[in-house]
């Protein structure tokens, strides 16, 4: 993809293997920027990841820790609900959702594409959260609750520290789940300035199927900030996990 973003606009493909190309040039990318607003829908894709990921991993985190905390049939219903959400095909909750976000009046704005982070984004990570949750010890939580703590200082003081890799995890899935996301803005954004990375790149796919260096240039600026999301993540895992000891060199 970087080789190939990297020849002159209308080149075809090399022919067998490339190492370097052998005259690289930038106008790939500013093609692609000429044929649709491509800087502006990677701003309008990172505000809304911005917006979306730290929803998610506060709703999803706080969630799973409220489910880690239930006994008895309380805790057998809301896991049992959770993987009955689990199993919903998005398909089905598009026309439902499109319907009540007309309603309020948000249509052709962020909030459609933000929404979802209100409930965790997906019932998966939520589960995540649980289960990640569920490995802390319950008198740890216990003594922290004897010290005068709340539900809300627990989980900031306690919870959240011994569940960071988790939570890491958790980003980086959500990121790569809104970065991505190609229905929906199709579905709630009218306004073609607010139009994000998935829109831009169907349409530069339509506009110049046969531009080879073109495409690749787009997918090259569409690929790198979640492979820069998955590094991040990954060093912040190692690094916590070295520093806790349980990665012996």
């Amino acid at each position: 993809m970087v080789l190939g973003a990297l020849h002159a606009p209308g080149d075809p493909p090399p022919v067998g293997l490339e190492i370097v190309p052998t005259a690289p040039s930038f106008a790939a990318f500013e093609r692609a920027a000429d044929l649709v607003p491509l800087w502006r829908q990677l701003a309008n894709s990172l505000t809304v990841v911005a917006i979306a990921v730290p929803l998610t991993v506060a709703v999803a985190s706080m969630t799973g820790f409220a489910m880690s905390r239930l006994r008895g049939r309380a805790h057998v219903l809301a896991i049992g609900f959770t993987l009955v959400c689990l199993t919903i095909p998005l398909a089905a909750l598009w026309v439902p959702r499109f319907a009540l976000f007309r309603s309020l009046g948000v249509l052709d704005t962020y909030v459609p594409l933000v929404a979802p982070a209100l409930v965790g984004t997906s019932p998966l990570l939520v589960l995540l959260c649980y289960w990640s949750a569920r490995g802390i010890r319950r008198d740890l939580i216990d003594a922290a609750r004897l010290t005068g703590m709340g539900p809300l200082r627990v989980w900031w003081h306690v919870v959240l520290p011994l569940t960071r890799p988790t939570l890491f995890a958790v980003a980086t899935l959500a990121f790569v789940t809104h970065w991505s996301n190609f229905v929906e803005p199709l579905l709630y954004l009218f306004d073609q300035a607010k139009a994000t990375l998935p829109i831009g790149m169907s349409s530069l796919r339509q506009l110049g199927p046969t531009d080879v260096p073109v495409l690749l240039a787009g997918s090259l600026v569409a690929t790198v900030p979640p492979v820069l999301a998955f590094v991040f993540a990954q060093r912040a895992v190692l690094t916590r996990a070295r520093g806790a000891g349980w990665i012996v060199r």
